[in-house]
């Protein structure tokens, strides 16, 4: 079965397609069927992962899955939240390609990030997925799942893996930042995977995959 995700980030279509291997299912990517992001102009991660989701689906004919995740951290009362990925202003110049132009927002964010926090003593944070998933775009029973991963954010940059603000989520139980964790197990922990296991278990029971 194939389904489309609602997302063109490579990292992103490359760690869902590894939780949702089980299923024996195929993840494509929207952009490359030829389809443009949703508007995501909603205030909690799962009213816009369910736009995602309706908007890959009616662009493609097939069903779809999308994520919205984001950084939650308590000191600033949640944010960024469902603006994590835009948390900092666009970082000025010309990028090569899509992924060299998130990478410099990705360290533009941290930046920022950073200095919201100086001088804050509660660094406490979570990791946060909601994850929708639907037959079609007017599927009445959309299905919907949520992972938490929690945390605290360093000072200062910490691994060269991951994307996002893993350099600076440092996981307490596991000693180390996202970013530093091989990728086997973050794909065992993360928030992504907690709810990525939720959706399993529904798919198999509402779609009998």
């Amino acid at each position: 079965m194939q389904i489309v995700l609602a997302s063109n980030n490579a990292k992103k279509l490359a760690e869902l397609g590894a939780l949702f291997a089980p299923l024996g299912v195929a993840l494509v990517a929207q952009g490359q069927l030829g389809v443009a992001e949703a508007d995501e102009p909603h205030i909690t991660f799962i009213e816009n992962a369910l736009a995602k989701a309706r908007h890959a689906a009616a662009a493609t004919g097939l069903a779809a899955i999308a994520d919205d995740s984001g950084l939650c951290v308590d000191a600033l009362g949640g944010q960024p939240g469902v603006q994590s990925a835009v948390f900092a202003p666009a970082p000025p110049g010309t990028w090569p390609d899509r992924e060299a132009r998130r990478a410099a927002q990705d360290a533009a964010n941290n930046t920022l990030l950073l200095q919201r926090l100086h001088g804050v003593a509660d660094r406490r944070a979570a990791f946060v997925c909601a994850l929708v998933a639907l037959r079609a775009a007017d599927d009445p029973e959309p299905l919907v799942a949520f992972g938490r991963w929690d945390g605290e954010i360093l000072g200062a940059p910490a691994g060269s893996g991951g994307f996002g603000y893993d350099p600076l989520m440092h996981i307490p139980s596991l000693g180390d930042t996202v970013a530093a964790l091989p990728a086997t197990l973050k794909n065992a922990r993360s928030h992504r995977a907690l709810a990525a296991a939720q959706m399993t278990a529904l798919m198999r029971q509402a779609w009998r995959l």
